[in-house]
């Protein structure tokens, strides 16, 4: 599909529908996988006390 979307036809609607289906579905899969990767994380400190991985507050986030 990579290859017929670089030439000068293009690739037809149906497959434009379809190329943004796969994709969506490949951001969806990296993710969800990203997620459960950070779910499991776990943070040592300098005295070795381990605490879960939390996700950060917005107002962290600006700055």
């Amino acid at each position: 599909m990579a290859k017929k979307a670089k030439t000068p036809e293009g690739l037809t609607a149906e497959e434009l529908e379809e190329r943004a289906a796969l994709r969506q579905e490949y951001l969806n899969s990296v993710m969800g996988n990203l997620r459960r990767e950070l779910d499991n994380t776990w943070i040592v400190d300098e005295n070795g006390n381990k605490r879960k991985l939390t996700p950060r507050r917005k107002e962290e986030q600006k700055s």
